[in-house]
């Protein structure tokens, strides 16, 4: 019911907006065609390995050109401290108190109630592609981007299915596509480049529409293979830290491919770009902080909910609407993206999201005066055995205005940091302000709901 009602709801709006395009002749008023929206999510990127958060060995020449070129947030929030709730987050507008998807535990399918961006911008007239990790939905289930918005998706649908780079089949949309090159140990196919190579043939078909293009790519994720490292080939580094730092760069160049067709189909200036990745880097072989410094000066990584395992590099490039070469500390973060889409589209953002849209200030309205927000995350581990949330595990943190609180587990006392002052959260202080820690304690009664019993679908990514 909700994909006809979508259907029936996008095709009269099309209709509309194809007429007040062609509403020119005599005495009519031609109105500008709705912007291309572009978000591009990458995969276990810290805010410290991009060049324009002050990344020195890594080369990252195109991301570090969106930056110069649009405006870099240096307070951006990913959903979650992990890729499946945060990618929840991004596609339904509800943090992970309130969204469906609360945890990595394979593929927690969102459900056909949950509205998604794609959805609401399909019903704005927007055709809508997914590239890449999908990791809410497996197979069958009501969670897969055809299902829940997108007209077309390639990628995997499964999260584990997505740690390697040659895998024997992806997904196009629920059809599996067999890669050949691929199959008894042959490495032949590396799914990042056909990915990227989809998601730019897709901007070329849709070229005369508004159109969503989320190109949820799946660099530097998972195993560090990569075809070649011949960018790094001469360093003296470990393998693995040659490794990532070639995926990054070649992440890099998939962006700069996708914005030189942008340009070339003289599209640049009527569409805007979202650059940004899913939570902080993780440590381990290849993540070697004191080489890349991939999560800067910030205490933690994936997993946690210190500042490194959540915030993230946020750019975003819309030229002549977005100030080039700006910085900005606002604080927001990925459950905003969708009443942000919403405005762009000129389309309205479901009553019951956490998200506020910020496009008032990438346009470049002086900040008004606000009344003090509160900032939510919850992080869980999975019990596979039991298929449920491990209560014991559960994190949460609360920011508000520049204080962060964390709790590591349900019974624990918040720690609290002053962010303005210590961003790395080296010092807690709890004790010496009190009615902070109260405002906290009282607002994280009220930041969530139990979720939803769920199951985690049918593995469709095993051989």
């Amino acid at each position: 019911m909700k994909t006809i009602l979508a259907s029936l709801m996008a095709l009269l709006i099309g209709l509309a907006f194809n007429s007040s395009i062609n509403a020119g002749g005599a005495g009519g008023a031609v109105q500008r065609r709705k912007p291309n929206i572009v978000f591009i999510l990458a995969d276990d990127l810290g805010q410290g390995d991009v060049g324009a958060y002050g990344q020195k060995l890594i080369k990252t020449p195109n991301i570090d050109r969106l930056a110069a070129e649009g405006m870099k947030f240096t307070q951006a929030y990913a959903g979650g401290a992990v890729c499946a709730p945060s990618r929840s987050v991004l596609m339904t507008g509800r943090h992970t108190g309130h969204t469906t998807v609360r945890a990595n535990a394979g593929t927690i399918p969102i459900l056909d109630e949950d509205i998604t961006v794609a959805e609401i911008l399909k019903q704005a007239g927007y055709a809508t592609g997914g590239f890449g990790k999908w990791g809410l939905g497996d197979a069958g289930s009501a969670g897969v981007p055809s299902r829940q918005g997108f007209d077309e998706f390639f990628g995997y649908l499964h999260q584990i299915h997505a740690h390697t780079y040659y895998p024997d089949f992806l997904w196009k949309n629920e059809q599996k596509l067999p890669l050949p090159g691929n199959l008894e140990g042959r490495n032949g196919q590396y799914s990042a480049d056909l990915i990227a190579e989809e998601s730019l043939r897709f901007v070329r078909q849709h070229k005369d529409r508004p159109f969503f293009l989320y190109a949820a790519f799946t660099l530097p994720h998972g195993r560090f293979e990569v075809p070649s490292d011949e960018p790094y080939s001469g360093m003296n580094w470990p393998q693995p830290e040659k490794n990532l730092a070639a995926m990054i760069t070649r992440l890099d160049g998939h962006i700069g491919k996708l914005m030189g067709l942008l340009k070339e189909l003289r599209l640049d200036d009527n569409t805007i770009v979202f650059f940004t990745s899913d939570h902080g880097a993780p440590s381990g072989p290849g993540r070697r902080f004191e080489l890349f410094r991939s999560n800067g000066p910030m205490r933690g990584e994936k997993g946690n909910l210190y500042e490194g395992g959540i915030r993230v590099p946020m750019i975003v490039r819309w030229p002549g609407r977005v100030a080039a070469g700006a910085t900005n500390d606002l604080v927001w973060t990925f459950w905003d993206f969708m009443p942000t889409a919403a405005e762009l589209a000129g389309a309205k953002a479901p009553a019951n999201i956490d998200g506020v849209s910020v496009l008032p200030v990438l346009l470049g309205a002086k900040r008004k005066p606000q009344p003090e927000r509160f900032f939510y995350w919850e992080h869980h581990q999975y019990d596979r055995r039991m298929e449920a949330l491990r209560p014991s595990s559960m994190w949460q943190a609360a920011r508000l205005g520049d204080w962060k609180a964390v709790r590591v587990k349900p019974d624990a006392p918040p720690e609290l940091y002053n962010l303005r002052d210590d961003v790395g959260e080296t010092t807690n202080v709890a004790a010496a302000h009190p009615e902070v820690i109260a405002r906290i304690e009282a607002y994280l009664k009220t930041a969530r709901t139990e979720p939803r019993p769920h199951n985690t679908g049918s593995f469709e990514y095993q051989r």
